[in-house]
């Protein structure tokens, strides 16, 4: 036993306790504004389809196209894995989830589209249609064949258009309603957010929602999709996209990053208009730190090379999309858009790539990690997190089995859910 060491000090307790009354405010500030990740599932695309083509087959129709023009332009692992450059030990793996994933859920989240894809129309053909939506998609839940997550893109608030969106909206929730009540998996998406001030018209619709039809407050969230340069950068120098999260009074859920009508607003040419453009990559910067730890995703957007035609040409439209996943999934952009079924195979093949090609690494870092046992890399906290993440997002969409994850980690989906999100408290004091 060493000597025992004589411990001094010069406070009184009178100073720690005048410094935490004057941080209590803050404190509770940063509990409201960075409540972290709700530990939810995300999904890892969004598909819109245009309502007066939205079907009660839709997810059927569009997984069954996905796998005709797998088997049409890439019958086997081998030349699946040949067009995307996969490595060997992953063509069989891949290629066996990215079909079964077809078979089982092809689509992970779908957006009934009343904005650029559905167009103007008349009241009664809108009223019409939104009534409809909601008919199918509560349907849809009831029957259980709903993508985990369904919904609308409503058109904006913007004067011209802004008595039609919040009929629309009102229509279709009110049928919901009607047909039993909002279901868990219901995603409402409000595009072409200029001012924080239409975020804040936004909650107060569904405020007022709610209280007409007895929900609980705050039971109805949305997405912001940033498709204008004013959301990134007001006209008073601030970034507007971080002020529209909190204008959003807890309801925002997801950033949804518009490839297109950002680009053109930029004055992008059309044929450079696409998700990896420095101007987009500089949106989605702000847009990253923006939400982060406020629990409010960011999703990247989409690409419209459609993948069809001869197959050489279908072929090079899934090595772009495969590209473009890719390179969002290593900036954490988990979810982004899809236009075409022909989209959903390389959408799959991407993510599932992404998670196998690293499983081992995470898995073997984070149980060194658990166990205390060193290795080559000093890890803390907050990578425990990251690790974690990357494995139940690996499990969330079909990459990762459960069984293969505990047997390289030693944890249930219980413990990683523990590592994923700490509380503010315990991560900061155990990273000191």
């Amino acid at each position: 036993m060493g000597q025992q060491e004589k411990v001094a000090t010069s406070l009184a307790d009178a100073v720690g306790e005048e410094i935490g009354a004057f941080l209590a405010p803050v404190d509770a500030e940063l509990e409201r504004r960075y409540p972290g990740d709700p530990g939810t599932r995300q999904p890892v695309h969004t598909v819109y389809v245009p309502a007066d083509a939205f079907a009660a087959d839709t997810i059927r129709s569009w997984g069954d196209r996905a796998l005709a023009a797998l088997d049409e332009h890439a019958p086997d692992a081998a030349s699946f894995a040949a067009v995307l450059g996969l490595d060997d030990d992953l063509a069989e793996p891949v290629h066996s989830r990215v079909r079964a994933k077809l078979e089982r859920e092809p689509v992970e989240d779908l957006r009934i589209d009343f904005e650029d894809g559905y167009g103007n129309r008349s009241d009664a053909e809108e009223d019409e249609a939104a009534a409809r939506a909601a008919r199918l998609v509560a349907e849809a839940y009831a029957r259980g064949t709903a993508a985990p997550y369904m919904g609308i893109r409503m058109k904006c608030l913007e004067a011209g258009v802004r008595a039609r969106g919040i009929r629309t909206l009102d229509v279709f929730l009110s049928g919901l309603m009607e047909a039993g009540g909002l279901p868990d998996g219901l995603v409402l998406t409000l595009p072409k957010v200029t001012y924080p001030e239409q975020v804040a018209a936004m909650a107060r619709l569904l405020d007022a929602f709610e209280a007409a039809r007895g929900l609980e407050p705050g039971r109805i969230g949305f997405e912001i999709q940033i498709e204008t340069s004013q959301s990134i950068l007001g006209a008073d120098g601030t970034a507007g996209v971080a002020r529209m999260i909190h204008a959003a009074e807890g309801r925002a859920t997801g950033l949804h990053y518009g490839t297109f009508d950002y680009s053109a607003c930029l004055g992008v040419s059309a044929a450079h208009q696409s998700s990896d453009h420095p101007a987009a990559d500089h949106a989605k910067d702000v847009m990253q730190v923006a939400a982060a730890g406020t629990g409010v995703r960011v999703s990247d957007g989409s690409t419209n090379v459609l993948p069809v035609g001869p197959t050489a040409r279908v072929h090079d439209a899934w090595r772009l999309h495969y590209g473009l996943t890719r390179r969002a999934l290593a900036r954490a952009y988990y979810q982004g858009w899809d236009m075409h079924p022909g989209h959903i195979p390389t959408r799959y093949a991407a993510v599932f790539a992404f998670y196998r090609e690293g499983f081992e690494q995470a898995a073997g870092r984070l149980a060194r990690y658990v166990g205390r046992s060193g290795g080559d890399v000093m890890d803390e906290p907050a990578t425990a997190k990251a690790l974690s993440g990357y494995l139940l997002r690996g499990l969330d969409c079909g990459a990762l089995d459960t069984a293969e994850v505990a047997r390289l980690t030693g944890l249930t989906r219980a413990d990683l859910e523990g590592f994923s999100a700490p509380r503010r408290g315990d991560l900061t004091a155990s990273a000191r």
